[in-house]
């Protein structure tokens, strides 16, 4: 299903309202959005309220004050906007008794804006207010060349470097009244989608809120109770549309913990401390927020890594401990691999989106090469061996400190193929950061 098919099939049950006195004098005064011609979010409904004396509005944090006979208020809103999933913007447009439009104000960056041409006229055609729309963002202009002159950088690099840094907007009546929420799986996801999506603007708006079927006219009450449930359809569908990792495996020794300061109990493999190495906490709970589902696969007794991980709070991070003491052999054998992919529930398919990160291009590269994940050579160490004997030692990626994983799992999740694009194992390896 296409976006456009999914914003056709969710729009339908807002379009069966039937047209009283309020609803056409919305409809008469509808603003025109004028788009860039690179735009990728259409404005897909608007709610519409009708203020005659000063009130709190029902759809922002504003408060409405009539100028002359009535304020219609229109609350828009788009799927996404440029840097996150939801994006409510609102235009409040003053009338006269006599029906003429008196005053404009729309939102901008979370503020209110009167509305006026550079010439000091009002932006209005027909009754209608005319609005040029900030690529990506939405906020509101009166002029465009006035928009590219005094925001076109920020707006460039919000749409471009930017794009995705929110995942999806938590802040907002919905979620406040706990009626969208997401998960940090989900967020991921959303950013992953964004930064997917980022785009040059041209500040060529060529293209209006009436075309491709125009924008849906309800009343606030009817949007209202349909956006949660829109969020809620549009998160549902992330983990399908966009490409993301499976899963993380992560050895232990010189890749979370420090050998160097092991302390085993006499005469055993056991481990009772042992220092992190830099950033190795931190990742690991960053990794954890961010919700990708983390497997520990390491060599030596369980104890050892309870122990250690333990003490710095990173244990329960992870979805899965596979260790060689319980499965009984060590890296590279095939089954370490296959106990934690089945420990996550992960198909043989999954394999090419699971990363294995480690120290040993013996044990943990090696192995991970045979298993078809993506291997990752962590090179901080010296313990051990950096150059590889054998090609399938060879690691796909390698990284010198552990706190530059999280940005290289990114740049792997946004270079995986789109879901039904044409890419064999070799394309992957082609394209691969």
């Amino acid at each position: 299903m296409t976006m456009a098919d999914n914003c056709t099939g969710a729009l339908a049950e807002l379009r069966v309202e039937g047209q009283d006195d309020d609803a056409r004098l919305a409809e008469r005064h509808r603003p025109l959005l004028m788009l860039d011609a690179a735009e990728p979010f259409r404005p897909l409904a608007a709610g519409f309220a009708i203020y005659r004396q000063e009130a709190q509005s029902v759809s922002s944090k504003f408060r409405i004050r009539p100028v002359a006979d009535r304020v219609i208020e229109y609350a828009i809103w788009y799927d996404w906007d440029i840097q996150h999933l939801y994006d409510l913007e609102h235009v409040w447009v003053h009338v006269d008794a006599a029906g003429d439009v008196v005053k404009v104000e729309a939102s901008r960056h979370g503020s209110r804006r009167a509305m006026i041409r550079p010439d000091g006229t009002l932006p209005v055609r027909s009754g209608r207010p005319v609005l040029y729309l900030e690529p990506g963002k939405h906020a509101h202009w009166a002029d465009g060349g006035e928009m590219q002159a005094k925001g076109g950088t920020l707006i460039a690099a919000m749409c471009g470097a930017f794009a995705g840094d929110q995942g999806i907007h938590l802040s907002n009546r919905f979620s406040d009244a706990g009626r969208i929420g997401a998960t940090p799986h989900e967020q991921r996801l959303a950013r992953l989608k964004m930064k997917r999506m980022a785009f040059a603007p041209r500040f060529d708006f060529t293209r209006t809120s009436d075309e491709e079927g125009g924008m849906v006219l309800v009343s606030w009450s009817r949007l209202d109770s349909w956006i949660p449930r829109r969020v809620a359809s549009l998160v549902r569908d992330l983990p399908r549309e966009v490409p993301h990792l499976a899963a993380v495996f992560l050895d232990c020794g010189d890749t979370l913990a420090n050998e160097a300061t092991e302390e085993k109990i006499p005469g055993t493999e056991i481990v009772t401390r042992a220092e992190m190495i830099p950033g190795a906490t931190e990742t690991v709970h960053r990794l954890a927020a961010s919700g990708y589902r983390l497997a520990l696969v390491a060599d030596g007794p369980r104890q050892t890594f309870e122990n250690i991980l333990g003490a710095h709070g990173l244990w329960e991070c992870f979805e899965a401990h596979v260790i060689s003491g319980d499965v009984g052999e060590l890296k590279p054998s095939a089954k370490m691999f296959a106990a934690a992919a089945e420990a996550l529930s992960l198909s043989e398919e999954d394999r090419a989106r699971t990363v294995m990160v480690g120290n040993n291009l013996e044990r943990d590269i090696l192995g991970a090469n045979r298993f078809g994940l993506i291997s990752i050579f962590l090179s901080w160490s010296k313990r051990r061996s950096h150059k590889p004997r054998l090609r399938r030692e060879r690691p796909r990626l390698s990284i010198a400190h552990i706190w530059q994983l999280p940005e290289q799992l990114e740049r792997i999740e946004l270079s995986l193929p789109l879901p039904n694009a044409p890419a064999t194992e070799a394309g992957r390896r082609k394209d691969m950061p």
